[in-house]
């Protein structure tokens, strides 16, 4: 696949500095690039930012999906290499909310010359709780959640995407996640969200050798704080921040703070 092909697939938009250090930015579950609208006029004059939708969301390439490619998030992580690759990143720092986070792992160690460093808004490397973990689902809880997805998409994500939102104070903020839900081809959200809630990186949370921060919130329904301490944990020399922030999207609900806890790892890291 040549390079303006794989550019075209996942509607990679390059912006801000064309000088500056890359920053790749990777939304989760039933997003895309649009959801980091609040967090590019933070970066844009230092950073060069990278913006792409994920096979299936966005405006990305739907004819490119394949199910047997994004039944595992190895898939998703051979996109953002290859992304890298086609635009020639070198010691990137990625930035992946949600799944996206392990995403970046995974990319990270497929091509560690391509990235140099991770930002991990609200990760949770297993959805479901096991001996010793706690990851705020039982397996109960998921298999109701993807029979009841199946069923009815669109019902499903009137009634998810406010709450992994939160802020019910704010409905504005749980009805632009519904639309960015239901603006997804229901048949691609399936398989992403059985590759998303059935996942199991725990094991390579430990193999990260880059850089790392780690930025949960304060109250979270999808990622609780047992699972940003997890991450933590068992991430080497990594550095969590917990933001004054609730729910699952703290660069939609809290950009003020997001983005400076972003900004200030980033300074970090080029001093």
């Amino acid at each position: 696949m040549g390079r303006m092909d794989i550019l075209r697939r996942n509607n990679v938009t390059v912006t801000g500095n064309p000088e500056g250090p890359a920053v790749v930015l990777a939304h989760g579950f039933g997003c895309d690039q649009n959801m980091w609208r609040l967090t590019v006029p933070a970066l844009a004059d230092v950073y060069r930012v990278v913006l792409f939708d994920y096979v299936g969301c966005g405006r990305s390439d739907l004819s490119a999906f394949r199910e047997d490619r994004y039944a595992s998030l190895a898939g998703y992580a051979q996109d953002v290499v290859e992304v890298a690759e086609a635009l020639d990143l070198r010691d990137a720092v990625f930035v992946g909310h949600s799944v996206s986070a392990m995403t970046g792992v995974l990319a990270a160690r497929r091509a560690p010359e391509r990235i140099g460093a991770l930002v991990m808004i609200a990760p949770s490397p297993r959805y479901t709780d096991d001996e010793g973990y706690r990851g705020g689902f039982t397996a109960e809880d998921i298999d109701e959640l993807l029979t009841s997805l199946d069923s009815n998409y669109l019902g499903w994500s009137a009634a998810m995407a406010p709450a992994i939102m939160g802020n019910p104070d704010r409905p504005e903020l749980g009805e632009e996640l519904t639309n960015s839900f239901c603006a997804t081809d229901p048949d691609m959200a399936r398989v992403f969200a059985r590759t998303t809630f059935l996942s199991d990186s725990r094991d390579d949370l430990k193999t990260v050798g880059v850089p790392t921060l780690v930025l949960e919130c304060a109250q979270d329904v999808i990622a609780p704080r047992e699972v940003g301490a997890y991450v933590h944990a068992q991430v080497p020399g990594s550095t969590l921040v917990t933001l004054d922030a609730t729910g699952h999207c703290p660069h939609l609900s809290a950009p003020g703070p997001t983005n400076e806890a972003i900004t200030g790892f980033l300074a970090g890291l080029r001093s």
